[in-house]
């Protein structure tokens, strides 16, 4: 089967206070032979990007309503007259609150739920042939 990557490169914002952000370079990452997740890498004072990994479904609904507890948490929001979509990143190293554009975000997630439509990330996986092969007769 043939896997098929969505990319988007943007500049988001790392909110450091409500008057006060800086932009940061960042990468939205999709892959069909990974269906359940997206991928975000950024910079922050290091040569090495920060990855985050997690459900494509959060960010998906975060664009319209607040949702995720725990490590990420995605909502949207206006920021400057436009909107934007948050992201609260934490971990034992440190939290981040992220903004990103809602138009670029949301134009990103129509790509990938083309390429992978909800509901069919299963079938990408193949977990139904793997136990058909697991559980069918001998």
């Amino acid at each position: 089967m043939r896997h098929t990557v969505v990319e988007r490169e943007l500049e988001m914002r790392l909110v450091l206070s409500p008057e006060c952000g800086v932009p940061v370079a960042a990468r939205l990452g999709y892959r069909s032979d990974d269906p359940y997740a997206v991928h975000l890498d950024f910079h922050v004072d290091s040569d090495h990007p920060v990855h985050w990994t997690f459900a494509r479904e959060l960010l998906v609904e975060g664009v319209f309503r607040p949702c995720g507890h725990g490590d990420v948490r995605v909502w949207p929001a206006r920021a400057r007259g436009r909107g934007v979509v948050l992201m609260a990143l934490s971990s034992p190293s440190g939290e981040a609150l992220l903004e990103a554009p809602a138009a670029q975000v949301a134009a990103w997630l129509e790509r990938t739920l083309r390429v992978v439509p909800p509901g069919g990330e299963g079938e990408r996986l193949g977990i139904d042939d793997g136990l058909t092969g697991l559980l069918g007769p001998v």
